[in-house]
């Protein structure tokens, strides 16, 4: 890393750094860079850092005052801890359901998101007072769960070997949830985490179309590279997941694509799949529509039809693609527990799911999707 090549933004807190630059810094909010006495509500900003190996892209370095946050009891998610060092995401996933968290900080949910990176630089400190406690119950904690945290700025800032050792020193079993590719540098450390603690890796990978993953997930490595990564996590002995979602109607619920997927999921060595219709929360639909609007303006008004009154697909098109999919997850023997869409998994629960349904089951040619979508 060419860290004498750095520019730093404004003045730092408790820190040494360049001279401001020369170039001119606008209003958050509008996509553009953006200085720190112009972030509101950012706290404990430590300096915002510009490099040329991430052209476009401004990292906003902060110190947390806590790694570990606590999943509401009343949630859905079978874990009850999660940590994010990383908040907004060069991935720039058009879809991405935290682009919403981005307006807290008033900056806005769509080029912000991608180039206003937030990085938590003091997290395996933090995390490591706070798992020391004779009170922490070593329940699972989840990595990944908001923004990824092996998207590019962790080429630069390696938090996530210090996370996965202070977790796996307290005896603290770990899940990991990426697209990126830079997984396979730390998965040597995750084996050997793995000799003391329960680790389950995932991977996503939801369009098995170069086309349409280049525009619509335009920052993430290729479907061919993260399957390669799959493919080195087993080799290892780790069982494997992979996330194949959102699928999107009318991009990538087709059968051949779907078919196409879990061929090419099974032969990377996967041990399961977890599937999910397309969901847009405020913030990303707005920012999914006008990249829909550019790329695909034939669908813009189904899709808008579809998501009018919720952030959910219709449960009508949840059930037609739990019909088309869920033969094909059996074919290809990637059926593992609760792996249902939207699946009702209470915390700890490693049953395995309900045998399919002989509805569900019963066609491998559904109704046509017009009617539904």
């Amino acid at each position: 890393m060419r860290w004498n090549q750095q520019s730093t933004l404004g003045p730092a807190v408790g820190a040494e750094t360049s001279p401001k630059t020369s170039s001119p810094t606008s209003t958050p909010g509008k996509g553009s860079d953006a200085s720190p006495a112009e972030l509101f509500g950012l706290k404990g900003l430590v300096r915002s850092v510009r490099t040329p190996e991430f052209a476009g892209v401004t990292f906003h370095e902060v110190l947390a005052k806590s790694a570990l946050n606590k999943v509401p009891a009343a949630s859905s998610m079978p874990f009850t801890w999660t940590i994010n060092p990383y908040r907004g995401c060069s991935h720039a996933c058009v879809y991405c359901f935290a682009r919403n968290t981005h307006r807290y900080l008033d900056l806005d949910s769509g080029e912000d998101f991608d180039r206003q990176v937030i990085v938590k630089v003091n997290t395996p400190e933090v995390l490591a007072a706070e798992v020391a406690k004779p009170k922490w119950s070593r329940e699972l904690v989840a990595l990944g769960t908001n923004t990824d945290p092996y998207q590019r700025a962790e080429g630069r800032y390696s938090l996530m070997p210090g996370i996965i050792t202070v977790l796996a020193e307290h005896g603290t079993p770990m899940s990991v949830l990426t697209k990126g590719t830079l997984l396979r540098r730390d998965l040597p450390l995750l084996a050997r985490a793995k000799e003391d603690v329960d680790v389950e890796i995932s991977m996503s990978i939801a369009v098995y179309d170069d086309t349409l993953q280049q525009t619509i997930e335009p920052g993430t490595p290729t479907t061919t590279a993260r399957l390669a990564t799959v493919k080195a996590a087993a080799n290892l002995g780790f069982r494997v997941t992979v996330f194949l979602m959102p699928v999107m109607p009318k991009l990538t619920d087709s059968m051949e694509h779907l078919d196409t997927a879990l061929r090419a999921i099974k032969e990377a060595g996967a041990s399961r799949v977890v599937y999910g219709a397309l969901h847009l929360r405020p913030g990303a639909r707005e920012w999914f529509f006008t990249w829909l609007e550019r790329e695909y303006p034939e669908l813009l008004p189904r899709y808008r039809r579809m998501y009018a009154k919720s952030s959910y697909a219709s449960k009508e098109y949840r059930a037609w693609l739990s019909r088309r999919i869920n033969p094909l997850i059996d074919k290809y023997d990637l059926r593992g527990s609760g792996d249902d869409d939207y699946p009702k998994t209470k915390r700890g629960d490693r049953t395995k799911s309900p045998a399919l349904n002989q509805t569900q089951a019963a066609s491998l040619t559904p109704p046509p999707q017009e009617a539904l979508f």
